[in-house]
């Protein structure tokens, strides 16, 4: 909990910053930790603050619709069709992984082994105890309560929803034809957590708890981890090797606005629940200028910013990825047409 009131806190202080500042942006709750850290080394650089909502994808994606700020986040990427209609340009600033974080009795972090299907078993309310025998057979050592499982979700538009449920589409028929991939979906079972940091308390209170949440959140408060099987069919360490590993083979340009997915991928070292978090600006904005100070923010992380970033266990763009965001970049023009990056 005591972290969880470091984060807000460290949100507040961001917040409590935006008269003196001209960036301003709203989203993901994923990207929250190294975008407060990297807010932080760039104000103590430039003198410019960030204001970050950290309210989920759903909302950054409603608030750069609606204007109101000068960048959305989301882990969810947008379609090529959906970004022509509103004239926005989309690009990742870095990538990270989703775990399961549990809370059972004398299971530590990394100790529990679970499988895509089994996951998707648990969250259907197929499997409802935690020594459950196709849990057991993959867990041989591991003393698992005969209690119920209580699993806990995302109540609010999540991009980290999506790419959970985006996983469990593809590693399980029966989640993907009877609930699908979404921001937002119906959860058969379970109690709801709003953001990374609610679902993160809900574990962290609830005995016998299950949630997904991403791996900076797991670990800064403290949560034990499941490992969980990839598409190698091994059990990785989900770490910034991991996640690197999941995006080796990525194909960036497969996708408009590079909203390429980096789920189940192959490779022995591969984390199966990987993903990048993703920037939503106008093309042609109505006050250029806060959407240069946004990029110019952006285009200094991508200099500056990967050592804070892997310190969180996130992971950098590759630098081939960075030339070609800053090319998309030149497509955001003032009125006049001008390129303002």
């Amino acid at each position: 909990m005591r972290k969880i009131l470091v984060l807000a806190a460290v949100a507040a202080g961001i917040a409590g910053s935006a008269q003196a500042a001209d960036i301003t942006g709203a989203g993901a709750t994923f990207p929250f930790p190294i975008y407060s850290k990297w807010a932080e080394a760039y104000k103590k650089e430039t003198g410019t603050g960030l204001n970050y909502q950290s309210i989920g994808s759903g909302g950054g994606i409603r608030q750069i619709k609606a204007k109101t700020v000068a960048f959305g986040a989301t882990d969810a990427p947008l379609k090529g069709e959906d970004l022509s209609k509103d004239g926005l340009i989309q690009f990742p600033t870095v990538m990270g992984g989703v775990v399961p974080a549990v809370n059972i009795a004398g299971i530590e972090p990394g100790k529990l082994k679970l499988s895509g299907e089994i996951i998707a078993q648990i969250y259907l309310g197929d499997i409802k105890k935690w020594n459950d025998p196709k849990i057991v057979a993959l867990n041989a050592g591991v003393t698992l309560p005969d209690a119920n499982i209580n699993p806990v979700y995302r109540s609010d538009g999540s991009g980290t929803t999506f790419v959970f449920t985006d996983y469990l589409s593809k590693v399980s028929a029966d989640w993907k034809s009877k609930i699908g991939a979404n921001q937002s979906v119906q959860w058969p079972v379970g109690i709801g957590g709003k953001g990374n940091e609610g679902v993160s308390a809900s574990v962290k209170q609830v005995a016998n708890s299950i949630g997904y949440v991403e791996y900076a959140y797991a670990k800064q408060n403290k949560l034990a981890h499941a490992l969980v099987k990839n598409a190698d069919g091994q059990f990785p360490a989900p770490d910034d090797e991991a996640f690197k590993a999941a995006a080796a083979n990525a194909n960036w340009n497969e996708a408009p606005g590079f909203g390429i997915s980096l789920n189940n991928q192959k490779g022995a070292q591969a984390w199966p629940i990987t993903s990048a978090t993703f920037i939503l600006v106008y093309a042609k904005p109505e006050k250029p200028e806060e959407t240069q100070a946004a990029l110019k923010f952006f285009d200094w992380v991508y200099k500056n910013g990967d050592k804070l970033a892997s310190d969180l266990d996130y992971v950098a763009l590759p630098a081939n990825v960075k030339d070609q965001v800053r090319t998309a970049w030149k497509g955001v023009t003032d009125n006049a047409g001008k390129p303002i990056f």
